[in-house]
């Protein structure tokens, strides 16, 4: 099985699941490489940050890695579209071109994810926190600097969708999911959407192939293998103080201009050679897609350039943009699974010498628990 994902912690949060089912797991940054494993036993996902291109970018990306796995169905695989469950992202131009470029005849487009209170009800996406349910466009997510959620309806979001070969179901259980799944799983459809959909369509297609032998504990430590931690907090739905760990804050200067990172890692480079670190950038003043890239560009850097002074024994990273970013600074293209701590928040292995967790910036988490320094 191959899914391809918009964003990396979206891909991470997939391949979470497809571990913890028992499946060998992979996860690729690097979309060029998705041809050369067509034929890979377990589940390779690849993150794309099509999320992060333009509308025209994240089409192209789409038709040159889906026209490797147009023979995918004649070997017996099966291929999975991950969008974001807010929907944010470029969904319709992705799925009408990797429609194009792989041969299925239609998509079904389901990002509710019921487990997490967020359903789609007569085509309109709520968000349902502290027993209370709200529009998605009157939650946090309607100030999203690249993706705000200015309607809560689907077909407004998505105007063209229908006609463009894409079935938009609602789904308010987790019985609404598999009940979607069990009409179209036909062959020709190509499923798209969240973390509930696709633990649907993975039982499915596991239910018609022998179970997969679940992997053995490895003895990962969570949080005890995290004395030499750098957290990575690049979302706007971060929280960095609550990990009650020395937090290093992007500059003012740095934020809302300068490249000049000498400040922010003479700031940064004392405490990070003391213990556990955690970045954030704790200003939200500026918005807009030029400013988002320029400030992960800018995150990933000082990453890299923390690593030249020593390898953190685990790198945890919030919000998948940045996590794309920092990888790719580090010359990290493929990583290993090796533990999911929570739902949505996966551990991986990274070339034997750290582990790497992803956990998006909106689902709630707290790690390294009791790593606080002491007083």
């Amino acid at each position: 099985m191959i899914v391809i994902a918009d964003d990396i912690t979206g891909a991470a949060e997939i391949a979470g699941i497809a571990f913890s089912q028992g499946e060998e797991t992979r996860l690729l940054c690097d979309g060029s490489l998705c041809g050369d494993i067509i034929a890979a036993k377990g589940t390779t996902v690849v993150a794309t940050d099509t999320r992060s291109m333009s509308e025209a970018e994240a089409a192209e990306e789409m038709l040159r890695i889906g026209r490797p796995l147009r023979s995918l169905g004649e070997i017996g695989g099966a291929l999975f579209k991950k969008t974001d469950s807010a929907l944010r992202g470029h969904v319709v131009a992705e799925l009408a071109a990797l429609m194009q470029a792989t041969g299925y005849r239609r998509a079904v487009y389901l990002p509710a994810n019921p487990s997490k209170g967020r359903i789609i009800r007569n085509g309109i996406y709520y968000i349902i926190e502290n027993g209370t349910e709200k529009p998605l466009s009157e939650t946090a997510f309607s100030y999203d600097p690249e993706f705000p959620a200015s309607t809560s309806s689907l077909r407004e979001r998505f105007p063209d969708a229908e006609e463009r070969g894409m079935i938009m179901p609602d789904a308010e259980s987790a019985a609404d999911i598999y009940a979607v799944v069990n009409n179209y799983h036909d062959g020709h459809t190509l499923f798209a959407g969240a973390a509930d959909l696709f633990t649907a369509w993975l039982r499915k297609g596991c239910a018609l192939r022998p179970q997969p032998v679940p992997p053995p504990g490895e003895g990962f430590a969570w949080a005890e293998d995290c004395c030499s931690a750098l957290l990575v907090c690049g979302s706007t739905q971060s929280h960095p103080d609550a990990f009650g760990l020395p937090v290093s804050a992007m500059p003012l200067a740095i934020y809302e201009g300068s490249d000049d990172l000498t400040p922010w890692l003479d700031d940064a480079l004392p405490k990070y050679a003391a213990g556990p670190l955690v970045l954030s950038i704790p200003h939200r003043h500026l918005t807009g897609k030029a400013v988002a890239v320029r400030l992960r560009r800018l995150m990933a850097s000082l990453v890299a350039q923390l690593f030249l002074h020593h390898t953190p024994t685990h790198l945890y990273i919030e919000g998948g943009a940045t996590a794309f970013a920092v990888l790719r600074a580090l010359h990290i293209s493929s990583l290993e699974v090796v533990a999911q701590p929570a739902p949505g928040v996966v551990s991986m292995r990274a070339d034997d010498k750290f582990i790497v967790t992803l956990k998006p910036g909106s689902y709630a988490f707290r790690p390294l628990h009791g790593l606080a320094s002491s007083p």
